[in-house]
């Protein structure tokens, strides 16, 4: 197989997505639709879901709060029926979470982030392992993280800490699964443009008492190449991850974010 072949995403790929009905999980879902993968997206935005299927009238998928572990083992259940089995996880689904001091925040936010964040990846984890065992494949598990995931972030403690911890998580999980030949890789995006972007400018600028375009110059000013990053470019480096080329990456945190120098 010749390097450019190895750089192509196999055709026929079973590939679940959470919180794939808008943003980097809708760019990611419509990649593998592209390579003429079979994908499943779930999402707790019914409406949203709704509408990214109507754009992409191929793919499957269900309404489903991923913070719910027996939403999660409904959806592992669907999905690898619908599909035939799996070998792509892509745990994407996560909120921003609040934005102030950490005297501020109430519990309900803290345990809120931490839920959708970090313990709906437990969750599909535990429930899409045994299928991904039986892929033949190259099975690929993608825990998307943040670059929050590795810098402190000031007045943003719950989504960092989930972030955090997602690492860990991937890291133990690459150790226990690489002898039975599934890989798991962390995905860290910088600041991504976008409507969501857009609402973390607006609630940090509220928190700071600044007004939001100094806020996103601060945002800008802190990655080295001075922009930010697109949905588009996560998902090609998911799909890059899914591709013959990456057949021995796993246990990596992959930063995609313009080199943020901090937050």
């Amino acid at each position: 197989m010749s390097i450019t072949q190895r750089l192509q995403v196999p055709e026929g790929l079973n590939v679940l997505v959470t919180g794939g009905a808008a943003g980097i999980g809708a760019a990611i879902a419509a990649g593998f639709l592209e390579t003429g993968a079979r994908v499943y997206v779930c999402d707790i935005d019914a409406q949203a879901l709704a509408a990214f299927q109507a754009r992409h009238p191929g793919c499957l998928g269900a309404a489903a709060d991923v913070g719910r572990e027996d939403a999660a083992a409904q959806a592992v259940h669907e999905a690898t029926r619908a599909l035939g089995g799996l070998d792509v996880l892509v745990n994407n689904a996560g909120i921003a979470g609040p934005a102030g001091g950490i005297e501020t925040l109430s519990v309900p936010d803290w345990e809120q982030t931490i839920q959708t964040n970090l313990n709906s990846q437990f969750y599909f984890l535990r429930h899409a392992i045994p299928h991904l065992k039986q892929s033949s494949r190259n099975p690929l598990i993608v825990a998307m993280s943040s670059v929050a995931g590795r810098l402190g972030y000031p007045l943003r403690t719950p989504y960092a800490a989930s972030k955090w911890a997602i690492i860990g998580l991937m890291k133990s999980l690459a150790a226990e699964l690489g002898p039975e030949g599934v890989r798991i890789n962390a995905v860290l995006p910088g600041p991504v443009a976008g409507p969501r972007m857009d609402r973390v400018i607006a609630a940090r600028a509220q928190a700071l008492g600044l007004d939001e375009a100094t806020v996103r110059t601060q945002y800008l000013d802190r990655i080295s190449l001075r922009r930010m990053v697109s949905a588009e470019d996560i998902a090609a480096m998911v799909l890059f991850l899914a591709t013959p080329a990456a057949a021995n990456v796993t246990g990596q945190a992959i930063s995609v974010d313009g080199h943020v120098e901090y937050l």
